[in-house]
Formats: C-alpha cells, sequence, structure tokens
C-alpha cells in the first residue's frame, strides 16, 4: 500500500552505521528525512551522500534529522563511508540503515517490481514532528536527486505549518509569499499589517514573514 502526503510514517526498528534506531523514537519532537539507496558501492549514490554530509549544517539549522537507508549489510556501510569520504571529501554523518530483509523498504513502498525486484528505488521522505509525511518524491536509479531542492521544500513547509502562507513557483527562502484563499481580507489584515498586493481576489502576495 502506497504511503501518501498526510499519512502517518510506518514506525521501524533497525540497525544503523550509528546503532539501533528506533524511527518514531529518534525523531521525536523533529523534523526527518528518510531517503533509500538501492545499494551500497554504487556511483550515483556515493555522491548523494557526500553532498547530504556536507549539508548536515543546514538541515541541523532547521532541526532536521536525516537518515539514508541501504538494502546491504551492516558490515559493508563502513567499507562505503571510506569510500564516500575519500571521493566526495565528507565523512559520513548521519545514519546510514541497514534494512537487509527490505522491512523498512516495504513498509515505506521503496521497491517497484517493474523497475526492479529487489532494489529499492531513490525515495525522499520529509517527516514533521507530527511523524506526517510532508512530501515524497521518488527518482528512477539511475537519476542523483537535488538535496538544495530538499531544502527548499524544508523551508517552505516550515513556513508554512507557521504561517497561513503558500509558496509560489520556483520560491526560494526570503520571497514573497501567498496569503491562502482560506484567510479572509479582514483577518490577513490583523496578520499582515503592513498590506498586500492583490492581482486577484485570490491571489494576494505578501513579503515572506519573518518571525
Amino acid at each position: 500500500m502506497s504511503i501518501l502526503i498526510g499519512d502517518t510514517a510506518p514506525d521501524f526498528t533497525a540497525d544503523s552505521s550509528e546503532g539501533p534506531i528506533h524511527f518514531h523514537d529518534y525523531i521525536e519532537g523533529s523534523w526527518a528525512v528518510l531517503f533509500s539507496h538501492p545499494k551500497n558501492f554504487t556511483p550515483v549514490c556515493t555522491t548523494e551522500l557526500g553532498f547530504t554530509a556536507k549539508l548536515k549544517p543546514e538541515f541541523d539549522k532547521r532541526g532536521v534529522k536525516v537518515l539514508g537507508l541501504s538494502v546491504d549489510k551492516l558490515e559493508d556501510h563502513a567499507g562505503w563511508a571510506k569510500d564516500i569520504e575519500e571521493t566526495q571529501g565528507t565523512a559520513l554523518n548521519f545514519p546510514l540503515l541497514a534494512d537487509t530483509d527490505g522491512s523498512v523498504a516495504r513498509k515505506y513502498d521503496m521497491i517497484h517490481p517493474n523497475a526492479d525486484n529487489s532494489l529499492t528505488v531513490r525515495s525522499v521522505f520529509v517527516i514533521g514532528p507530527d511523524k506526517k509525511v510532508k512530501l515524497k518524491i521518488e527518482y528512477p536509479a539511475s537519476t542523483g536527486r537535488n538535496f538544495n531542492e530538499v531544502l527548499r521544500v524544508i523551508d517552505s513547509l516550515q513556513l508554512t505549518a507557521k504561517h497561513q502562507v503558500a509558496t509560489p513557483v520556483n520560491w526560494e527562502n526570503g520571497d514573497d509569499v501567498i496569503i491562502v484563499p482560506a484567510v479572509s481580507n479582514d483577518a490577513a489584515k490583523a496578520k499582515f499589517p503592513e498590506g498586500w498586493k492583490e492581482l486577484k481576489p485570490y491571489l494576494r502576495i505578501v513579503p515572506q514573514p519573518r518571525d
């Protein structure tokens, strides 16, 4: 059964490069990114893990815990971590789960039989502090992910969770945002006392809230 946005992220317990992890306990009160890798010692995955390790300060700044998942054995992770550090210039600095029996991959619908019967696709799940899935993206095994985009979406999710706004096409942190239609003009005056630009009654542009 597919995991949909708004569903509770399935809980699990698994070994990792940083010890056993009980997922819901591990992410308690935090945002989280869970992303899967088809296999250890593969070229695209190596670049992804290295780049994600470089971005860890950015994830930390946003209160996001990052976990990678591989269907390979835990004992294989250490050797791969050395390769990642050697080739990408950054040591692995977040847990890499060892999902050898594929139980986590099945819970998250990461195995697509028409693509490959045993290897996970490149799935990305962003999970909120309420343990609900906020974003899911799936890539084919041949295409590396854009983790700058994952950060951009997290910025949008965190902003829109706090304020009654939405982010427009190609939004970047600091750009103008949209007042959601559910907020009446009277309510908007209280929330945005400096006013807004109304392109249409349903399209009201306002500077990004800063608090």
